[in-house]
């Protein structure tokens, strides 16, 4: 079993419809990449390797309600030279709530320019 990341839901995550407002997920699914690479990488993970997201699209299957755990469960899916895919399925229990993907670019902390992923980021994430 991979990396799995539970939140839960606060008063503040959901919208009038007493449902996670749509753009929550997205901060939901930043900081379970965060924890991710925090856990594959180490805390200071940042001082060897920094990524910027190039896109990020979610679609959703059904909506996580106030006080809910969403278990959010992040994996790569492609690599290529200096970017790579990821998929984060969110769930509630056996229920889905909706998948991201996302493409994320290595870049120079000082440029912000492309750079190639590093061999130990390719290791430990898979």
């Amino acid at each position: 079993m991979g990396f799995t990341h539970q939140i839960r839901v606060r008063y503040g995550d959901c919208d009038m419809q007493g449902v996670v407002f749509n753009a929550n997920y997205f901060a939901f699914v930043d900081d379970t990449i965060d924890m991710w690479l925090q856990d594959a990488l180490g805390e200071g993970y940042l001082d060897g390797f920094d990524y910027s997201v190039k896109k990020a699209a979610m679609e959703w299957s059904s909506p996580a309600r106030l006080r809910e755990v969403v278990e959010l469960t992040p994996e790569v899916t492609r690599w290529g030279r200096t970017s790579f895919d990821v998929a984060v399925r969110l769930a509630v229990g056996d229920r889905a709530v909706g998948r991201a993907e996302l493409v994320l670019i290595s870049i120079a902390h000082d440029t912000y320019e492309p750079t190639p992923v590093p061999e130990q980021v390719r290791e430990a994430l898979g």
